[in-house]
């Protein structure tokens, strides 16, 4: 029953609201979710109804919902300094211990730190900070981009030109900065046949050199992606891809760019994506866990080298014409502070790996299901693919159409999960327990099955 209130926010919302990542128009005709209220691992909608929240909202909530430490460390910090930037030689408490913590807790080479509110503006932050090192490095030429089909950096203009995702292009007239993507490091979909993973991996390589070579390496400035590619279908790289990527980068003197956002802080069962896959980045971009999404931040940690070049050339010019209203707000760098006391405390890193074998282990049962062409992931991350047929992994005809039946069941089934295309991503709180995991496991068990079952009913399968 849908009670006055819930009635009443739901029509405001479908007059007033343009969503993202929405069709608008079939939003008119259903409406919105409206949540009311969060709770450890669970939300609860306007109505009451409880969800294990299985995406950690979006990708982002480590310590989960509604955790009195971090509203306490925003109020105190609402209390003494609610506001005030860091711009012309400014600085405050919270921002400067906060990147005085991220230097220590992040690979030893990355010294500097940059703030923004979001992980996009990180990223479109992270080019024009390369653009502006190899101006004042007198290398005009070398401004362009290596990303990869499938991977997600974010939605500005910059940003959005990196990701590889045809949704975030369409009608936006992007990419509409220098850069190329080269095949997603997805052994299950881009594998060839009869390939094996170490050939893939060879392949993949190979190619990316190859493009450096055509582009021509005095062109080429940085090589960016996510650790375990999560946006696009959540996809761990083959074995032996980010040494690689990073040699070939190295020969070449391009930067490497750890997009971290949702690798970051745990998510993978280490400390971050680059540590879990033993390469050194030149830039690591952070956000989501860094406060559990509770305020909007985002930071930027970089190298001495790419620091001097860069600092030198405000000396030069007389400034870094660059930055944010809240680069560095105050509440939002003490909620990220108390947070990371949080996940340094209960040692989430050390349950996400923990209790990630479990999780990893339960869904891969799930491979043997007549819908499923692979279940894959690491930590606390996991995707299961959705085929029409496993034997010869041929996708669904309209992509997504499944998925999205399957995301509906999920909430009809107290499970919020999300479908990127028909590829069924979890990403839980780093709180999650091991029970909760195994009702996790046990509710995407019936929502497969139901699943299945419309999916012949409509003859899809």
């Amino acid at each position: 029953m849908t009670t006055p209130l819930s009635n009443s926010l739901h029509h405001a919302d479908i007059s007033t609201t343009l969503h993202p990542y929405t069709d608008a128009r079939k939003h008119e005709a259903q409406g919105p979710l409206v949540i009311d209220r969060g709770e450890g691992i669970y939300v609860y909608d306007s109505n009451g109804k409880q969800y294990i929240e299985g995406l950690a909202g979006l990708w982002s909530v480590a310590v989960g919902f509604s955790q009195p430490r971090l509203r306490e460390a925003a109020a105190r910090q609402m209390d003494k300094l609610p506001y005030y930037h860091t711009f012309a030689h400014k600085a405050h408490e919270p921002s400067i211990k906060l990147a005085e913590k991220l230097v220590e807790m992040t690979p030893e080479n990355l010294t500097r730190v940059f703030y923004t509110s979001s992980g996009s503006e990180a990223n479109d932050t992270v080019v024009k900070m390369v653009w502006y090192m190899n101006n004042a490095l007198g290398r005009p030429e070398k401004k362009k981009f290596l990303a990869r089909i499938k991977g997600y950096h974010g939605i500005t203009v910059a940003s959005g030109s990196l990701t590889g995702l045809p949704y975030n292009h369409m009608s936006f007239d992007l990419p509409a900065i220098p850069v190329t993507h080269v095949t997603c490091p997805h052994f299950y979909r881009f594998g060839a046949e009869g390939e094996t993973e170490a050939q893939f991996t060879a392949r993949l390589l190979a190619e990316i050199e190859e493009t450096i070579l055509r582009e021509g390496p005095d062109t080429i400035a940085a090589f960016i992606g996510e650790p375990l590619m999560a946006a696009g279908g959540v996809m761990p790289p083959p074995e032996g891809y980010w040494p690689g990527v990073e040699k070939i980068c190295r020969k070449y003197d391009i930067l490497m760019v750890a997009d971290e956002v949702i690798n970051g802080f745990g998510r993978l069962g280490s400390s971050f994506g680059a540590v879990h896959y033993g390469f050194s980045p030149d830039i690591m971009v952070t956000s989501k866990q860094l406060t559990s999404s509770y305020m909007p931040l985002a930071a930027i940690m970089f190298s001495e080298e790419v620091y001097n070049a860069i600092a030198d050339h405000t000396h030069s010019i007389g400034t870094f014409g660059h930055g944010f209203t809240a680069s560095g707000h105050p509440v939002a760098t003490a909620v990220a502070l108390e947070n990371l006391k949080i996940i340094e405390e209960q040692d989430l890193i050390g349950n996400a790996a923990r209790v990630g074998v479990g999780f990893q282990a339960a869904l891969r049962a799930y491979a043997d299901h007549p819908l499923v062409g692979e279940v894959r992931g690491a930590g606390l991350i996991a995707g299961l693919e959705l085929v029409a047929d496993k034997a010869t992994k041929r996708p669904f005809d309209k992509i997504g159409q499944v998925g999205g039946a399957a995301f509906g069941i999920g909430h009809e089934e107290g499970l919020i999960c999300r479908n990127v295309g028909d590829t069924l991503a979890l990403c839980p709180p780093l709180i999650v327990t091991e029970a909760q995991t195994a009702e996790i496991v046990s509710r995407m068990g019936r929502i497969l099955d139901r699943t299945y079952d419309w999916a012949k009913g409509e003859g899809l399968v």
